[in-house]
Formats: C-alpha cells, structure tokens, sequence
C-alpha cells in the first residue's frame, strides 16, 4: 500500500479532523437510515455541529457522500493494517490477500455503513462520468496492488506460473463485491460470503 503523506499541522490539521468528523457522522447516518437519510441536519446532529458548519465544508450533499466514500476507504486500510498486526510490506502476501479480500465483506456496523456507501458511489457513477473516473483511477491502483502481491506468490512458487495477476486480481476484487452485494441485500450472510472467498483463494493456491 503507498505511504500517507505527512498529515498538516495548525489550522489545516484542524480542518482535516473536522471533515473527517463530519465523514464519520455520515457514515453512522448510513448504519441507522441508510443513504437516503443523509442530510444537513442530521449529519449536524450526529457531527455536533450547525448545519451551517457541515455546509461550509461540504456545500452538496453529494460531498457528503464522497467525504464518506473516502473517509470509508480510509478507516478500511487503517483496518487491514490493523488485522495485518504490523507494516504490510513485512507480512506474507498470501495473508494480505485473504485480509483485503475479506475485508471487502460487511462484517460489523463500520464496515457495512462502508460498503454501503461504496455501493451506492458504483451506482452513481454510472450515470456520473466524474465519479466513474474516479472509481476507474481508485480500481486501477487497488487492481495493480492486488496483482503485484500474486506476482511475489508468483515467484514464491506458491500459485501457478501461467496465472495472469492482474486479470487474477480483478477477478477476485469482482467476486468480493459481488458477495458484499449479496450480504447487503440479505442473499447470503457474511460467513457464507466469507468462506466462498476462502474456498477461491484455496482453489487459486492449489
């Protein structure tokens, strides 16, 4: 994963930690009301702040919901090094596969207010070509990670030498997602969604 650039100290620090409490309170707007319930208002509410605040910040609601969009990738990293109990470059890549992979599955409130907004950003992107672009630029990166930890199991001699990473990579993410959309609408439950992933990765490692 690329380093974080240097957070700003003084007012810009400032700045940033109130947008970023502003995108956590969308994002607890999402658990309990889903996306339609994101307003001014209630975001306000649950970021204790005026309405007026939140503006100066985000002038359109669709600011919120990318604010959010973003704010959700964010912690989702911030949870996957976590999990990774340590620098991800230091940890096996067949473990940071399975991690991210899972991860991309809702599994408790922050996760499914995460991908919820995740989803509803894919929808609106494809009547939305600024945010299409900014997906396919998002997916480009997170595709060529994903492919550049096959290709070190690559040379391990851990998975077979005539799979195409990337092409491998995306495979995998699309799966996920598409999981996550089942666990979202209530298809399947995160276990099953979980192990089918388990089982893909099984299957790729031979």
């Amino acid at each position: 994963m690329p380093n974080r650039p240097a957070r700003p100290r003084g007012p810009g620090r400032h700045h940033d930690e109130r947008r970023a409490e502003i995108a956590d309170a969308v994002l607890a707007v999402v658990v309990e009301l889903g996306l339609d319930g994101v307003s001014l208002t209630e975001v306000a509410r649950r970021a204790g702040v005026s309405p007026g605040r939140v503006q100066h910040y985000f002038p359109a609601k669709q600011r919120l919901i990318e604010a959010a969009f973003d704010r959700g990738n964010e912690l989702s990293e911030a949870r996957i090094r976590e999990r990774a109990e340590g620098p991800l470059e230091e940890a096996r890549p067949a473990e940071v596969l399975r991690i991210v992979l899972d991860e991309l599955i809702p599994y408790d409130a922050a996760s499914t207010a995460h991908l919820r907004v995740r989803q509803s950003f894919i929808a609106r992107a494809l009547a939305d070509e600024a945010i299409a672009a900014k997906l396919r630029a998002l997916y480009a990166g997170f595709h060529d990670r994903m492919a550049a930890l096959l290709s070190a199991e690559q040379r391990a001699g851990t998975v077979p030498e005539g799979l195409e990473p990337r092409a491998a990579a995306r495979a995998l993410v699309a799966q996920a997602e598409g999981l996550a959309s089942y666990v979202l609408l209530g298809v399947v439950d995160a276990a099953e969604a979980r192990g089918q992933l388990e089982r893909s990765l099984a299957e790729l490692y031979g």
